[in-house]
């Protein structure tokens, strides 16, 4: 893939006339008035069918889950489509983040973190119970993982801990920084199984709770620097009894450890679409104001130095756009970036939009400060995705660890 097709060109159309109609007239709200966003993400899955296709995809991947090994021909078909859906999920993605990042984290948590941790590791009837909902978004999930003493060693700092208890378990844990955490009505709750072992050698599993069960607390939303449409909570677990039906996969065979790969590849490669929203975005504006903004009697955008801004920002657009594409065609051939590459890939584009949005504030001057002109929110915003799904400094050792072996 090269460039977008005329499909995608008028998807994208939509999407752009969906979004100045109902999420910035709300903007502000959103971004200070505490409005949580799922009414605003609901109406859009209303306008473009998003609901009934989750419906139907929901439907295919319990078929596909128990049907038999198809044929090569069928297999290289079914890739196409995946590569084609993926590109028309990219470009809301891609939309939604030149306005507001945070709406594509609290969407994402929901529907492709817990929704997909359900669907990749729960029995059909944990899927039907739990992920449909979710996946339509009738109900909102919060992926639980990180403690306050974790961060970047999720696994090995992990204190969460669940106690078999008869027929079920004791869960007993604190998590903190959960997108959603506050509004989930679902909730994928990652600990580890005490059994008097040494903490580092326990298996990690994962429980589906609903909110309101008892002992179960979820906290107000946190105030944080950037990502206010995306709510941030604590969630504080004191003797929650679950009974073994939500324990996903209803086995302590599979610990969590051995998906949780997977998991990270695909949260690191959606960063890529989100990153290409926010350096669009911040060029389209500077470019606008470098031609309007006159000093010494000539427009700003005659000056070099800004010329240079805008070059590199043009510079960085291109190559984040170019590996959107890669992602796309390796779909296509029924493939997917190796875990480095999606490390290497988040690493890049986190960092670009970092450097392109704070570029925009310096061009924009003491404009580029205040709120009004909202490169300063994309700033903001820009600055998590080289803090979650693995800080930068983690991708670095994962890309360094797959050279040297």
């Amino acid at each position: 893939m090269i460039e977008w097709g005329e499909q995608h060109l008028a998807i994208q159309t939509a999407f752009r006339r969906f979004v100045e109609q109902e999420i910035i007239p709300k903007r502000d709200d959103l971004e200070h008035g505490d409005l949580p966003p799922y009414e605003v993400l609901r109406k859009m899955f209303a306008t473009f069918g998003l609901r009934e296709m989750a419906e139907m995809r929901f439907a295919k991947d319990l078929e596909r889950a128990e049907a038999p090994e198809k044929p090569e021909g069928e297999k290289k078909e079914g890739s196409k489509m995946a590569g084609e859906m993926l590109a028309m999920q990219m470009i809301p993605t891609i939309e939604l983040s030149r306005v507001s990042p945070g709406m594509v984290t609290a969407l994402g948590v929901s529907v492709g973190l817990t929704a997909g941790t359900i669907m990749s590791r729960g029995t059909r009837a944990q899927k039907e119970r739990w992920a449909k909902d979710l996946l339509t978004l009738d109900k909102i999930g919060a992926w639980a993982i990180t403690e306050p003493g974790s961060g970047s060693d999720a696994f090995g700092s992990m204190r969460a801990s669940a106690k078999r208890d008869g027929d079920g378990y004791i869960l007993n844990g604190n998590k903190t920084f959960i997108t959603n955490g506050p509004y989930a009505n679902t909730t994928v709750f990652i600990c580890k199984l005490d059994e008097g072992n040494d903490p580092k050698d326990r298996k990690v599993l994962s429980f589906v709770l609903e909110r309101g069960m008892p002992g179960f607390e979820q906290s107000k939303p946190l105030r944080k620097m950037g990502m206010h449409a995306s709510p941030t909570g604590e969630l504080f677990l004191s003797d929650v009894r679950v009974e073994r039906d939500r324990l996903l996969g209803e086995s302590e065979e599979r610990s969590y450890r051995t998906g949780a790969k997977d998991t990270f590849k695909a949260e690191r490669t959606g960063v890529v679409g989100m990153a290409l929203g926010i350096v669009e975005e911040c060029l389209r504006v500077s470019v606008d104001y470098a031609k309007t903004r006159v000093q010494f009697g000539r427009p700003i955008g005659e000056f070099q130095l800004i010329q240079l801004k805008l070059a590199k920002m043009e510079v960085a657009r291109m190559n984040i756009q170019n590996l959107a594409f890669r992602i796309i065609e390796l779909a296509s051939a029924g493939k997917s970036m190796s875990f480095a590459e999606a490390s290497a890939g988040k690493l890049y584009c986190a960092q670009a939009a970092m450097e392109v949005a704070l570029e925009a504030v310096q061009l924009f001057g003491g404009n580029g400060y205040m709120a009004e002109y909202r490169v300063e929110q994309l700033a903001r915003d820009a600055k998590v995705l080289q803090i979650y799904g693995g800080t930068d400094e983690i991708q670095i050792s994962q890309i360094a660890r797959a050279l040297t072996g």
